[in-house]
């Protein structure tokens, strides 16, 4: 065995591990009984200290500095890069901080759950601040001197700045805060009426899920609080959730959760349980559960077909035509939840979090001004006010998780999707005639064929300009957006 194959050896068990240690997590939030929470948390931080000890294992770096890069092909220079980044990031963190984010992530997640449902940040707080600590030691750790926000950025966006993000994110904000007010003054289409049973929208859930491409035999779909997809290869997973008045938070968020699992599931299978076998980027991801759930799913096309669905499911709900679903589908209206917001807010919620995680890291932000910051800041955003903490600074697991920059990564899914869906558009003239019929099969092909199955073979911005024939960039969200809203609201 040469050192290449050694190498890859040990890395397909360290990425086998990873995916158990997955499994852990997506347990947690599906199934798991609430007084297993502490020994969970053990749980997590041994196996963490496992992956962290393979991670830095010397033989990692002997092995790469053996290896000569001239003879091998595109693929195996492309393992190599990943493995390089991952372990030289891995070496600047002690384990101990490694298990001890993992010990208390488990824990905070618990008792986020638990605020949230109390509406009490004030019993968040502590935790929140423990983490926030521990993050802000490793991004210092990973920064080596540099910036400490890029470096837990570049776990879930590698070679994204902070800096460049704002740039993007300031483009963004006022052609969408103008078509917002515009849409607002118009009056708004009737929505659903009636109540949706548990077991109609679960039926409906699976049924759209398979109609989007996802592969029960390798993945399946639970209930969860806040819906998540995880997994990689043969074993990804999806779960939703369901409101008995609001059924079509359940079906997009199973499309969209969908669109992160079919990415997964379509990685060319010579990459399994190796780094290229798993997404290049958050940010990619994104694009794939957006243009999935919004510029295919909300479509006039698809929900021609989605409506005749729900009439079969659950008879009369309010709304007799096509054209008056489309509208419903699509309405613009205020509300506190990000994962609710429609298409046009939704960017004005990510920037928000955005701001506020880079102040919190940087220390210009305390946890104790954190309620009332956010509440300032989605008053001016959003023009009313918030009116409890589970609407607002409690509503997202992610900083209970750790998961610090990974909010921006939302809002650079939705540009990138802007940029495949331009594309997609010109690659398949007859889409709206195939989504009218529930025939998504063109489209999640061709997004497979020129970006889903290379996985990790290529950077993030490479992947897009790949696929979409052109740099990343936000105008073709931004005219999407206004074309849509525009003709939706007869502006």
């Amino acid at each position: 065995m040469g050192v290449y194959e050694e190498l890859m050896a040990f890395q397909r068990d360290t990425e086998a591990l990873a995916q158990v240690a997955g499994r852990l997590s997506w347990d947690q939030e599906t199934m798991m009984p609430r007084g297993a929470a502490d020994q969970r948390s053990d749980e997590r931080a041994a196996m963490e200290a496992v992956l962290h000890q393979r991670r830095t294992d010397p033989r990692v770096g002997d092995w790469l500095a053996a290896i000569a890069e001239d003879g091998l092909d595109a693929v195996a220079r492309a393992q190599l890069r990943h493995i390089r980044r991952s372990h030289e990031r891995a070496v600047r963190v002690p384990e101990r901080l490694a298990s001890e984010i993992a010990r208390l992530v488990s824990r905070s997640h618990v008792i986020w759950a638990e605020s949230r449902a109390d509406d009490d940040f004030v019993g968040f707080a502590p935790v929140l601040k423990e983490v926030i600590a521990l993050r802000q030691e490793e991004g210092a750790a990973l920064a080596a001197g540099g910036d400490v926000y890029d470096a837990l950025l570049e776990d879930y966006e590698p070679g994204a700045k902070a800096a460049d993000l704002e740039a993007m994110f300031g483009a963004l904000r006022p052609r969408l805060v103008a078509l917002r007010e515009a849409v607002l003054s118009k009056p708004q289409p009737h929505g659903l009426s009636g109540t949706f049973d548990e077991g109609g929208q679960m039926k409906l859930a699976r049924l759209l899920a398979k109609t989007f491409g996802y592969d029960m035999k390798r993945g399946r779909v639970d209930k969860a609080v806040h819906p998540f997809s995880s997994g990689s290869g043969d074993d990804v997973r999806i779960t939703t959730r369901t409101m008995p008045l609001e059924p079509f938070n359940c079906f997009y968020s199973t499309i969209h959760e969908v669109g992160h699992g079919c990415y997964e599931q379509n990685i060319d299978s010579q990459y399994r349980l190796t780094p290229l076998g798993a997404g290049v980027s958050m940010g990619v991801h994104e694009s794939q559960s957006r243009i999935y759930e919004n510029q295919l799913g909300r479509s006039r096309a698809f929900t021609g077909w989605l409506y005749r669905q729900l009439r079969d499911t659950f008879g009369n709900f309010g709304i007799t035509d096509e054209d008056g679903f489309y509208a419903a589908v699509n309405q613009v209206r205020n509300g506190y939840i990000r994962t609710e917001a429609d298409e046009l807010q939704y960017n004005l919620h990510v920037l928000l979090r955005f701001d506020l995680e880079r102040a919190l890291i940087s220390g210009d932000l305390l946890v104790d001004d954190l309620e009332a910051a956010w509440n300032d800041r989605f008053k001016a955003d959003f023009g009313f006010a918030v009116d409890k903490p589970s609407d607002g600074v409690l509503q997202d697991v992610h900083w209970s998780a750790g998961l610090f920059g990974y909010f921006p990564t939302y809002s650079m899914g939705n540009v990138y999707a802007g940029c495949l869906y331009k594309a997609l558009r010109d690659a398949v003239p007859d889409l709206d005639t195939q989504l009218a019929e529930g025939d998504t099969s063109a489209a999640t092909g061709w997004l497979r064929d020129n970006l889903q199955q290379y996985g990790g073979l290529y950077t993030p911005r490479e992947v897009i300009e790949k696929a979409s024939g052109s740099a990343p960039t936000e105008a073709p969200l931004l005219d999407y957006l206004e074309d849509k809203f525009s003709a939706l609201y007869a502006l």
